[in-house]
Parts: structure tokens; sequence; C-alpha cells
């Protein structure tokens, strides 16, 4: 069975089979490089969830596949929830994550650790040749670090300590095994949530 991820971020494809995966053994996540190229859309939209499902359209129109799509950022409290849906280009340059957390820490040196709280949110779209749609969302809570630590992840990753962790764990995100990342991610938290959609709709 196969299904599309309208993305080319090698661990976002990872981490949508193992979870689709617990239900639905044999499911193969497609990704943007894997079909044939198509003009993918810009991302118009005030909030994840219609960032979100414009992706998943357009991936249904171009491939013909259920296609899921998702759109997520970080939410910083200090910046009045900026970077937000701009935090793929927050720096100007598209998916430059070294600049834009060198752009963020900028922003925040003078914020105090008690005032350095954020939220990464998630909306994941799931569409369907015939144009039935779903969306949920995810979020993980946290806080800001002073410097970058990790060479996981992606995104703001080496920056977010989050909330759910054990007592004494100080690693960031970009220092999580991608198990356990996935436990608590915003991302994680959401595809979750719409896998057993996913495998109801598509047995």
């Amino acid at each position: 069975m196969r299904i599309f991820l309208a993305t080319r971020n090698a661990g976002k494809i990872r981490e949508m089979q193992r979870i689709l995966a617990e239900h639905l053994p044999d499911v193969e996540v497609l990704g943007l490089d894997d079909v044939t190229a198509y003009a993918e859309p810009a991302e118009t939209e005030p909030t994840f969830a219609g960032n979100a499902l414009i992706k998943a359209h357009a991936g249904v129109a171009a491939t013909g596949l259920p296609s899921l799509a998702d759109d997520s950022g970080l939410c910083v409290d200090a910046l009045n929830g900026m970077p937000g849906v701009l935090s793929a280009r927050w720096s100007g340059t598209a998916k430059d994550d070294r600049a834009n957390n060198a752009l963020l820490l900028q922003q925040l040196a003078d914020v105090p650790d008690e005032r350095r709280t954020a939220h990464f949110s998630c909306a994941v779209a799931f569409v369907l040749p015939g144009g039935e749609e779903h969306v949920v969302h995810g979020e993980m809570h946290g806080r800001v670090v002073r410097e970058p630590r990790g060479d996981g992840g992606f995104g703001y990753d080496p920056l977010f300590l989050a909330d759910d962790r054990a007592p004494g764990d100080e690693r960031t995100s970009a220092e999580l095994t991608v198990e356990e990342k996935d436990t608590v991610s915003h991302r994680g938290k959401a595809l979750r949530e719409i896998a057993p959609l996913v495998a109801s709709l598509l047995a």
C-alpha cells in the first residue's frame, strides 16, 4: 500500500513510515523525490492547518495517491507566538536551519530563562483522491535554551528543551533518540492520532 507525504525531508518520511507501520505494516510512504516532479504550492495560509491542507490537496492532484502533509513551527511566547507559520523561513532564506536558529537566539538574547517558554505546533492533513480531508493537531511545550545542543533532528530541535521529560534530563530535542522524540514531539503526537484513521480509511 502506497501513500504520499508531501515533503523532501528524509527525517519526516522515516518518522511517518515508523508510526504508520504500527497500523499498516505493508505501507510505503513516498516523498517528493519518489514521484514525478510537480509545482509545489505556495504556503499562503495563516495557519498550520491551512498550509497542510494546501500541500495535501496538491499531492493528491499530482500523484493520484492518498496524501499526507504537515505544517509545523515553533511558537515563542516572548515573540508573541512567532516564528509560527514562518518558522522555516524566519531568517529570510527558506529552510536554512542554521540561520533561523542564529536569528532566534539573537532575538531572545536578553530574555531571561523563565520567559523563554515556547511550544512546537503541528497540523497533519490527510486527503483522499475523492476529496475527503482530515486534519489533526499536536503540540510539544517547553523552552528555548541559550545555545544549540545535539546533532539529531532538524529545524529548531537543537534549541528546544521539552517539558515532557524525566527530572534532570536536560537533553534538547536534537539530543534525543528518534524513538524518544516520537513519544513527545508535536509531529509524533499528531501522527499517532491520525495513523489509526489513515489505516481505517485505506484498509
